[in-house]
């Protein structure tokens, strides 16, 4: 009896023992990071207001704009978005600070498909989105949050920096 209690306690405290099974291999999911081009040396291109509303700008640059200078040119609106600096732009600071809660600016290689937004005929290159670029400032959440994309078509962006991100002027 006393060789019964002995085993049973040594079961109890030591755990019973069974053979090992198989290991299961642990499955982890790893989410690629995303990528962004690096940030151009380029200047941006010169541009124009096309149209603005309370809560959007069109800007218009030239035809031949090639898409490393659309790059320079968001990363002059993000850094003026920073720093404040709008109206030496030719963007009206007000507008800017007055946005609720965002401020889109639309991006087009000269003015023949610029009105697309606004229009109320046709649409001056049929029914799709056209512009070559697109810059957001601010969201529901941060309004220093900027968001840039270069447009290949309408289902094909490439995003230059993760908006998520807090940067500094010096990026």
């Amino acid at each position: 009896m006393r060789i019964i209690a002995t085993s049973l306690l040594s079961i109890a405290i030591l755990g019973c023992k069974t053979a090992a099974g198989p290991t299961a291999l642990k499955a982890t999911a790893t989410q690629p990071t995303p990528t962004y081009p690096t940030r151009p040396t380029t200047p941006p291109p010169p541009f124009k207001i096309f149209h603005q509303t309370p809560d959007s700008l069109t800007l218009v640059v030239p035809e031949p704009t090639t898409d490393t200078q659309l790059a320079a040119l968001l990363y002059q609106l993000r850094d003026a978005a920073q720093s404040h600096t709008f109206d030496r732009l030719h963007i009206p600071q007000k507008l800017v600070d007055a946005r609720d809660p965002k401020l889109w600016f639309h991006i087009y290689r000269g003015p023949k498909c610029a009105a697309e937004k606004y229009t109320t005929g046709a649409y001056p290159c049929g029914p799709s989105y056209h512009a070559a670029a697109d810059f957001t400032l601010g969201s529901f959440k941060n309004p220093n949050r900027t968001e840039a994309t270069l447009n290949q078509d309408e289902t094909h962006q490439t995003a230059l920096w993760n908006p998520d991100t807090p940067t500094t002027t010096n990026h």
